[in-house]
C-alpha cells in the first residue's frame, strides 16, 4: 500500500514512542554484558524481523551470554539445549511416552517448545536431529504422533557455532544454514571492553541480575509496526540488484567474481534482505527505508548464502569479499 509523506511522519513518531523499549533492553543487558553491542543489535534485527540468528565465534565471546540475558530482560520463556553427537530429535522436539495407570500414550514436549531457544553448538548435532530442528524453524510446529502443535509466538533459534574445532562436528546443510535470517561472526572485544571484563570476574563481587523489563506484546507489537515501515520500489531495486550480482556477476561488470561464485543467493535472501533492513530502521527510530539500513545489515544476511568454488578457496576469497565487491559495484539509489 503507497504511504503518503504524512503516514511515514505518523509512523515514526509512534515508533520512536515504541522503540523506546529498545534502549531499557538494552540497557538491562548491558548490566551484564560488556561490549558486544553489535551482537546484541543483530539479536533485536532477528526479534524485529521473527527470524533466526546464527552467531559464530571462538569460545569465551559471551554468545551463550548475550543470548541469555536477552532472553531474561524480556518476559518470555527460555530453553537452551547442548548440542553434542550423541543427541536423539526426541530430546529436542519431544516424544511420545506410555502411561501405564492410563493405558495411553502421554505427549512429553520438548525444550524447543518455548520463545527463546538457544541452540549451543549447533554444528555438534547429528543430521537427524538438524533435520528435526529444520522443521520446527521453518514451519514454526512440531508433530509428536498424529498431533501437531504450533510453536510460541514469537519464537527465536538463536544458535552458536565454534569455527574452531572440527573434530566431533557435523556442518549444517546449506538449507538448514538458509533459514537463519543472519550469520553474524562475533569478534574480540577493544582493549578498554576486556579490560572492563577482567574487573567484573576478579572482584568477586555477585554478578548483577537481569530482570524482565520488556513484555512478550511490547515485542509482537514492535514486529508488527517493522512490517509497516515504508520501502520505497527504488529500495527493493537495490536489494534485488545487490542479489542477482551474486548470481550473474558479468551482468554487472563483475566479470572476476565469476570464477570464485559456485552459485549465488537464493530468493530467501532478498525478502530476508528486506525483512531485516526494515527492522534496522526500527532501531534507527524511522518509519522508512533508506540504502544505507540494506548496505549495513547485507553482509551478516547474505554471507551464508553464497557458494564459493574450490578456486576462492585457493585464492583466500571470502563471501565477505565477494559481498563487499558487489556493494562497491552496484549502485545505490
Amino acid at each position: 500500500m503507497l504511504k503518503t509523506a504524512e503516514d511515514i511522519r505518523q509512523l515514526s513518531e509512534r515508533i520512536g514512542y515504541s522503540g523506546k523499549f529498545v534502549d531499557i533492553l538494552q540497557n538491562e543487558v548491558g548490566k551484564v554484558i560488556v561490549g558486544q553491542s553489535y551482537m546484541l543489535d543483530r539479536l533485536l534485527i532477528g526479534l524485529l524481523s521473527n527470524g533466526h540468528v546464527l552467531l559464530e565465534g571462538v569460545p569465551g565471546l559471551a554468545k551463550t551470554l548475550t543470548i541469555r540475558s536477552l532472553s531474561q530482560a524480556i518476559h518470555g520463556k527460555f530453553s537452551r539445549i547442548q548440542f553434542t553427537p550423541d543427541l536423539l530429535p526426541a530430546d529436542v522436539v519431544g516424544t511420545m511416552i506410555y502411561n501405564q495407570q492410563r493405558a495411553d500414550f502421554i505427549v512429553r514436549k520438548g525444550p524447543i517448545f518455548a520463545n527463546f531457544v538457544l541452540a549451543d553448538e549447533i554444528n555438534r548435532a547429528p543430521a537427524k536431529v538438524q533435520s528435526a530442528l529444520l522443521e520446527a524453524m521453518q514451519e514454526r510446529q512440531v508433530t509428536l504422533g498424529d498431533t501437531t502443535y504450533k510453536l510460541d509466538d514469537p519464537f527465536l533459534v538463536l544458535a552458536t557455532q565454534n569455527p574452531l574445532d572440527q573434530e566431533g562436528t557435523y556442518p549444517l546443510p546449506e538449507a538448514q544454514v538458509d533459514r537463519f535470517i543472519m550469520k553474524v561472526v562475533v569478534g574480540y572485544p577493544s582493549k578498554k571492553e576486556e579490560q572492563l571484563i577482567i574487573r567484573q570476574n576478579v572482584q568477586g563481587l555477585s554478578s548483577p541480575v537481569v530482570n524482565p523489563v520488556v513484555s512478550m506484546q511490547e515485542i509482537i507489537a514492535a514486529r508488527n509496526m517493522t512490517k509497516e515501515i515504508y520501502m520505497d520500489e527504488k529500495v527493493e531495486q537495490y536489494i534485488i540488484d545487490i542479489v542477482f550480482a551474486t548470481r550473474n556477476p558479468a551482468e554487472y561488470k563483475l566479470e572476476k567474481l565469476k570464477p570464485v561464485i559456485s552459485y549465488g543467493s537464493s530468493p530467501r535472501g532478498s525478502i530476508n534482505l528486506a525483512m531485516a533492513a526494515k527492522a534496522q530502521a526500527f532501531l534507527n527510530k524511522r518509519g522508512y527505508v533508506i540504502p544505507e539500513d540494506v548496505r549495513s545489515i547485507c553482509i551478516d544476511v547474505l554471507r551464508h548464502r553464497i557458494g564459493l568454488t574450490y578456486e576462492a578457496e585457493a585464492e583466500n576469497i571470502t563471501a565477505v569479499n565477494v559481498i563487499e565487491q558487489v556493494l562497491g559495484k552496484v549502485s545505490m539509489p
